[in-house]
């Protein structure tokens, strides 16, 4: 069992040090202080290694928003100021100029998404002013072209007409929408027949573009992918002429495919793309091209149909066309990778045992070397001086480090030290297990605040979801364990098989077994939670999951039904049989349970929560968003319905504006409100009054 001990400690000191000399009050974090922190992304380094541009979301209230800002670190002279500032819209995703000179940049200033640029010393000037959107953006190795991503509809020969299409959508003369292929609606919007296409243009002396034109010619797909792609599924080969980008062929398979290929086309827009991985049927992503042309690095799955499947790393000779896997032993799945500057070594991040650190692997003979410490890398980006990164951990949010290419580590900013001054952070500690079938099972705890030595305290008991996913040591802003260890918690949390960072096997043990071995594993890990921390009190403890979390919260009302005095359900599946139906993207339980509903019932009805309704007694909260068609609606609102048919004491809190996650500042709050309100008044002495806010009138079931 691994017994070390995390402190919570934060230095009080930023760029500038925090002021003054008194001693400073500090008390749990709550809510109200996890929305107020600035949330760092994205860094990227000026060519000299002198610069460091990265992004900061600081959250308004009032407008109930996140805004991002550019920052610019100066690593000599040890300054940081806000960059590309503007009193409208937000800037984010910098990059630099070839030369160092400028920062490119996306901004809504304007009124619409467009690519801006600025000298370090001087004004922002736009460099595309599209009638759409740009999505993403990347500048060819010489500086000379831009690609852009922008929403097209197919049919339409020029930008102008995709702008007149999407304007003469929004003002309808009726208002229903024929569709004769899936997706009809993906993650949070609903198809309007456009797709994200890849366009190239110069750029001027002047900062202007000139004529953009389309790369992705008869790519039947989103180039990046929706919802959540990026400029990292494409790239330009080192002279510039070449564009290589992942696409899946959308067809009519699109909702139940995972077969991204990787294309090749060349940059003066006359050529078509051509496929270069149509032997692999599954999922090629995140292209990196060697600094002298010759080699094509990238992930690739190879399972079809397997969303979760090990990323291996991939390296083609681009003129031969042969293939190899780099480290094919290294059982991990890498994330993001970037190659060194001479093409010897690639850098890529991946979960290791709760952690996720940054790994260098030889790009020749496949030897890996791990870079980082304990905790969390969310992003990071290569510099002259060595690699910079943003380092989470559950104890303290993304700031900004350094790690020199001797290997010393310099924290370079503290962007929440004066917030976090006046904090006291819960200490943590991991543990391991002898889980289901023997195997080691990882967990955390997590003291709660105010904890004195002997006293046992309610436990708040959280399921991650995924359920090929990890929760480790990580800041996390929609399920933080600091604020439910503020609310005078004691927090339990347990990677269960299927989890990820413990090896491919171990992530696919889930599939096929969802209320099987991670049951096992939640209540084996409980208890060995409440064995071995005395103020762990498993016999007074409330579980909350979302998601796969949510699923495991209605399964353990029926199949677990002494385990808990009360249940929180976000975004839960309810029943397996009609997710299958109605969510949108059919590749997921089509893999997790063998096939289709109507190929595999059984396999659908294994594990399915309804069936175990009948059983149901412990009080839930059922919380869930009209925007979330990963798991629709209707599965909370059934839950919530069989909850109170059955008379049990049940409370459901509805978001119309929110997806499969809450987002908005105000509704998290009030999401954390009404969890606490839930778990005191059934872990605490005494009922907690309700939250206030909107409600509807209470029911005989809410007392």
């Amino acid at each position: 069992m691994i017994r070390v001990l995390i402190a919570a400690l934060f230095a009080a000191a930023a760029v500038a040090p925090v002021s003054g000399h008194a001693a400073v009050e500090r008390k749990p974090l709550t809510i109200r202080d996890l929305v107020s922190l600035e949330r760092l992304s994205d860094p990227q380094s000026s060519p000299d290694g002198r610069y460091i541009a990265y992004v900061v979301r600081a959250t308004d209230l009032d407008a109930n928003k996140g805004v991002r800002s550019i920052w610019l670190l100066d690593t000599r002279s040890n300054t940081l100021r806000k960059f590309a500032t503007s009193a409208t819209g937000s800037s984010d995703t910098p990059r630099w100029s070839p030369d160092g000179k400028l920062i490119y940049f996306l901004s809504t200033r304007s009124g619409s998404s467009q690519v801006w640029r600025q000298p370090i010393d001087g004004d922002a000037q736009p460099v595309t002013q599209l009638p759409l959107d740009v999505g993403s953006y990347r500048l060819s190795p010489r500086g000379d072209r831009i690609v852009v991503s922008m929403d097209v509809f197919a049919d339409c020969d020029t930008l102008a007409c995709s702008k007149q299409r999407f304007d003469e959508q929004a003002k309808p003369a009726a208002s229903g929408v024929v569709y004769d292929k899936l997706f009809v609606r993906h993650w949070d919007t609903w198809a309007n027949g456009a797709r994200s296409q890849l366009f190239v243009a110069s750029i001027k002396p002047d900062g202007g573009i000139g004529e953009a034109q389309l790369l992705t010619r008869g790519i039947d797909g989103d180039v990046p992918s929706k919802p959540f792609g990026d400029a990292a599924d494409y790239t330009f080969t080192p002279d510039g002429k070449t564009l290589i980008f992942s696409a899946r062929i959308a067809g009519r398979t699109e909702a139940w495919s995972t077969n991204f290929d990787l294309y090749s086309v060349d940059v003066d827009g006359k050529g078509k793309p051509v496929n270069l991985t149509a032997d692999n049927l599954a999922w090629d992503a995140q292209p990196v091209v060697t600094p002298n042309g010759r080699s094509l690095v990238y992930l690739a799955m190879k399972r079809p149909g397997f969303e979760a499947d090990r990323f291996h790393i991939m390296v083609r000779d681009l003129r031969s066309g042969k293939t190899r896997e780099l480290a094919p032993k290294w059982d991990r799945s890498p994330s993001q990778i970037a190659l060194s500057a001479n093409g010897s070594t690639l850098y890529a991040t991946a979960d290791e045992l709760g952690q996720k650190p940054i790994f260098a692997l030889n790009l020749s003979s496949g030897a890996i070397k791990k870079l980082t410490s304990d905790g969390d890398v969310s992003a990071f980006a290569l510099s002259s001086d060595g690699l910079v990164y943003l380092q989470n951990n559950l104890a303290a949010p993304d700031d900004l480090y350094r790690i020199a290419w001797n290997g010393a580590v310099t924290q370079l900013t503290r962007h929440n030290a004066e917030k976090l001054a006046t904090i006291e952070m819960a200490p943590y500690e991991q543990f391991s297990f002898a889980g289901a079938g023997g195997d080691t099972v990882y967990g955390y705890v997590m003291k709660p605040a105010g904890y004195e030595p002997g006293k046992k305290y309610p436990t708040a008991f959280i399921i991650h979801g995924g359920p090929q996913g990890s929760m480790g040591n990580h800041f996390h802003y929609r399920w933080n364990p600091e604020v439910f260890a503020g609310m005078g918690y004691s927090v339990v949390w347990i990677d269960f098989h299927g989890s990820t960072g413990y090896g491919q096997a171990f992530t696919d043990s889930i599939s096929g077994d969802w209320g099987g071995k991670p049951l096992e594993d939640l209540k084996k890990g409980l208890a060995h939670a409440a064995r071995s921390y005395d103020y762990v009190d498993a016999s007074n403890a409330c579980a909350l999951g979302a998601s796969y979390g949510g699923f495991m919260i209605n399964w353990i009302a029926g199949n677990w039904a002494d385990g808990f005095k009360c249940l929180v359900n976000h975004d839960g599946v309810f029943d397996a049989r009609a997710m299958g139906y109605a969510t949108e993207e059919l590749w997921f339980d089509e893999w997790e349970h063998g096939g289709t509903p109507y190929d595999k019932p059984d396999s659908y009805e294994r594990f399915n929560p309804v069936a175990h309704v009948a059983k149901w007694k412990t009080p839930m909260l059922v919380v869930h968003g009209q925007l979330d068609y990963r798991i629709p609606v209707e599965q909370g609102l059934a839950a919530f319905t069989a909850l109170q048919r059955r008379g049990i004491d049940s409370r459901l809190l509805y978001f119309p504006d929110e997806n499969h996650w809450v987002l908005k500042p105000q509704n998290s709050i009030q999401w954390y409100d009404n969890v606490q309100a839930w778990l005191d008044q059934h872990l605490k002495p005494g009922a907690a009054p309700k939250p206030g806010g909107k409600s509807a009138p209470a029911t005989k079931s809410d007392s």
